[in-house]
């Protein structure tokens, strides 16, 4: 998304137009058009005779192409492609990039702060008995969750129902483990956890999980990720981002205090054990 930003960036810089850069490149313009919505992967040979066309001088343009090499490798998390869906892939490119992570869960514990015993449990319900694929589900699950601790690690800031600790994952050793992980999560410098009471009653998140990523990178905008049955939604558009950040900043407002939020994941654990 950077480069093909840039790449629009530079075109416009240059004066240059869709269609003379088409003519160099011997395509359409409309690849061109796709070159810079990301939505094709950069090959190198292009990439340089567009910089020469855009009169991009030589350090510049070396730099330019270590970005794009960077761009086509293969996250690391290219190694499970096998045990989950392709659309998936781009969320765990997201989350690996932000600076921010913020997100409304109605349902589960998020991913980032699920025991594997959870996670495992969570992963196992409705899909076809593979204990293979199911198992790489959950190491990937487990490695995503070294974001935390690394050194440039984002900050994330989850807003969860109280409703998702009355519905069990597993046995009582399963869920007690869960909520030791969540208080153990609320002493991490970089984690900000709320929960949201009962009390509260209909709000506009009611209808669904969502993430929103945010960037130290210019050129990228607020990213809001919505997963369905079927599918997930990436949003980038400037409205559509404001109106998610709306929904978490007035959810945020009406939960509980951090404080109080760990005090009530430590009554409940209480009563579970």
């Amino acid at each position: 998304m950077v480069i093909g930003k840039r790449l629009l960036a530079l075109r416009e810089r240059a004066g240059a137009s869709r269609e003379s850069a088409a003519r160099l490149l011997d395509v359409t313009p409309l690849t061109i058009r796709r070159m810079e919505n990301s939505e094709v992967t950069f090959k190198l040979p292009y990439v340089r005779l567009l910089l020469g066309l855009y009169g991009v001088d030589s350090a510049e343009a070396d730099q330019f192409v270590e970005l794009v090499k960077a761009a086509n490798k293969p996250g690391w998390w290219h190694r499970y492609r096998d045990a989950v869906p392709g659309w998936f892939g781009a969320y765990v490119s997201l989350e690996d990039e932000a600076s921010l992570i913020r997100a409304y869960e109605p349902h589960y514990v998020p991913g980032l702060l699920q025991t594997e015993e959870y996670a495992r449990g969570v992963l196992g319900a409705g899909m076809p008995r593979n204990a293979e694929v199911l198992e790489r589900r959950v190491a990937l699950r487990v490695k995503r969750q070294q974001l935390l601790t690394k050194a440039d690690a984002p900050m994330l800031w989850i807003l969860m129902e109280e409703a998702v600790l009355s519905r069990p994952v597993g046995d009582t050793g399963v869920m007690d483990g869960q909520l030791d992980r969540l208080i153990e999560a609320t002493t991490l410098p970089n984690v900000t956890l709320q929960l949201l009471p009962f009390s509260i009653g209909p709000h506009l998140g009611a209808f669904g999980p969502f993430h929103l990523f945010r960037f130290d990178v210019v050129e990228l905008p607020d990213i809001v990720y919505t997963e369905n049955l079927t599918g997930a939604v990436y949003l980038d558009r400037r409205p559509d981002s404001s109106a998610y950040l709306e929904v978490l900043d007035n959810l945020s407002a009406r939960a509980r205090s951090v404080r109080e939020s760990r005090d009530e994941l430590r009554r409940i654990r209480a009563d579970y054990s």
